[in-house]
């Protein structure tokens, strides 16, 4: 029998059991500084906005981001003040919305047991759980596709009347504005919808036309960002790194293999579906008594988890996981309906796929990954504030030589770590060859703050991302940070201060030497 959905508890009772279970599980959180691109863009973006009421960031190089997340952090700030805790909360807020979008579209499709479930899974994964109090456009462009989505999937599965499509519209314009990327969901759904209509010789136009419609919007942004700055689609170097850059047919190919593994195999969601493939290989136990997602819905899910794949596989520099945000509860969403249609103890597998997911929050995979994908990202956060308490109590007069984000992390005390800004001389990174560019102008700098910029397996661990390395290098900036011993005696500095969290290590190395110092302009975040 089919779940009595006019019994269910309506969506405003749930959301408040959401944001209660997610603050909590994060309230340890809460309070540290920004981290990586919130530092490098999106916190000072949003701070041009509440204190001059700009769109366009002055104090960061603009890269042409939709202003949504800037406007909605402001406005969030002149409520609650401008204090990390008061973002995290936000962002907190926003990830419990996109968990009730996902519960909506889940209990429309399958039913409230696998909608419940895959909001439990969803939250859990790591990359997910990361991201739930990180200030980055993607939890915020997440949370308004879901919901965009769960307009889209009603009218698959039921009888829809007009405003559910233009509330689609509206939401997915929304989620365009918070992240340009998102606007190929709607799109691909638009094509989708298309080709359906051909085949059936039933053309639904409302929706094409919703679907359509939120590219009106993000063109109106670029345009106004052209007027205001001279580039459309950002400054030079952020369009070359992310987008002119990566136009290479190996390089795509080698991205779209990565984008798949980080779909169905990072951070433990091979254990989920591992177990689905499994599952499919037993008869249905009971069709009668479960409710399937239907072949439209199914489909539509496919065509946005491909378009997502394959969009990423172009557009991006870096390989950041959280680009397929909204990709990982649609996935679990397939998953859970299949375990419920194909195995009476659903539940266990679903047991099974929360432990593995709630491990890999603090447990390292054998490869190189990006800090965020888990709390490795707070003990990042940890070290960097540690370090720069070493200089800023030792050495308060430095000149420190550092690379990105740390060099944001000293010059601007709205992030958190230090009270008054220092001298920075930035490098790229702390591979052999920027470290040893450095010795060329030892007088440009007295410290130096070093620290490993990704987590990647101790030598002489399993490291099942070796063999990829040569690639990886070419064309996704793989590199090998010098250890402090080795930058040290590169740089010919000692190491006064170092410790290491879990693999993530930081160090502060000192020159005993005259300074003629200067500041640099160093370049801000490249990512999308």
């Amino acid at each position: 029998m089919l779940p009595n959905r006019n019994a269910a508890l309506p969506l405003w009772a749930i959301y408040p059991l959401l944001f209660a279970g997610i603050y909590l599980s994060h309230i340890t959180l809460l309070r540290l500084p920004y981290f990586w691109d919130e530092a490098g863009y999106y916190i000072p973006a949003a701070l041009d906005f509440f204190r001059t009421g700009t769109l366009i960031p002055i104090t960061t190089v603009t890269n042409a981001h939709p202003p949504l997340p800037s406007i909605l952090m402001a406005g969030w700030w002149h409520i609650a003040r401008f204090v990390p805790s008061a973002t995290r909360t936000l962002v907190v807020m926003v990830s419990a919305a996109a968990l009730l979008g996902v519960f909506r579209a889940a209990r429309l499709l399958a039913g409230t047991a696998v909608a419940a479930t895959t909001v439990f899974l969803t939250a859990a994964f790591s990359i997910w759980f990361a991201q739930s109090t990180l200030a980055h456009a993607d939890i915020f462009a997440a949370a308004f596709t879901l919901w965009g989505l769960s307009f889209y999937f009603e009218s698959l599965v039921r009888t829809s009347p007009t405003r559910n499509a233009i509330w689609a519209a509206t939401i997915f314009s929304f989620a365009a504005l918070a992240k340009e990327t998102a606007i190929v969901t709607p799109l691909a759904l638009a094509g989708w919808e298309l080709v359906t209509g051909i085949r059936a010789r039933k053309m639904r136009w409302t929706w094409v036309l919703a679907l359509a419609f939120p590219l009106l919007p993000l063109i109106a942004w670029y345009l106004y960002h052209q007027h205001k700055t001279g580039y459309m689609f950002g400054n030079p170097e952020f369009v070359r790194y992310n987008a002119t850059a990566t136009l290479d047919a190996k390089r795509i190919a080698l991205s779209f293999y990565h984008r798949i593994l980080h779909l169905v195999v990072h951070m433990n969601m091979w254990v989920a579906t591992v177990l689905t493939t499994g599952a499919l290989l037993l008869t249905p136990y009971a069709p009668e008594r479960t409710q399937r997602i239907a072949k439209p819905a199914m489909a539509a899910i496919a065509v946005v988890l491909l378009a997502n794949l394959l969009e990423f596989s172009v557009l991006g520099g870096a390989l950041l996981t959280r680009y397929l945000l909204p990709c990982f509860p649609l996935l679990l969403l397939l998953y859970v309906s299949l375990w419920r249609h194909h195995f009476r103890q659903w539940w266990l597998l679903a047991a099974i796929s929360f432990a593995g997911f709630v491990a890999a929050i603090t447990i390292n995979p054998p490869y190189a990954f990006a800090p965020e994908d888990n709390l490795t990202y707070r003990d990042f956060v940890m070290l960097h504030q540690q370090a720069i308490n070493v200089i800023t109590e030792r050495y308060p007069q430095a000149t420190v030589l550092t690379a990105w984000p740390a060099w944001t992390e000293l010059m601007h005390p709205d992030l958190g770590y230090v009270k008054q800004p220092l001298q920075v001389v930035p490098i790229q990174n702390f591979s052999a060859e920027e470290v040893q560019a450095a010795t060329r102008h030892p007088e440009k700098y007295d410290t130096a703050l070093i620290f490993s910029t990704k987590y990647e397996p101790a030598t002489g661990k399993l490291n099942l991302g070796r063999p990829l390395e040569g690639e990886a290098t070419r064309y996704f900036d793989f590199h090998r940070d010098l250890l402090p011993a080795e930058a040290a005696a590169v740089l010919h500095g000692e190491v006064v201060w170092q410790a290491q969290r879990n693999g993530e290590w930081a160090a502060v190395i000192r020159f005993s030497r005259a300074v003629d110092a200067a500041i640099e302009a160093p370049e801000t975040s490249k990512h999308l």
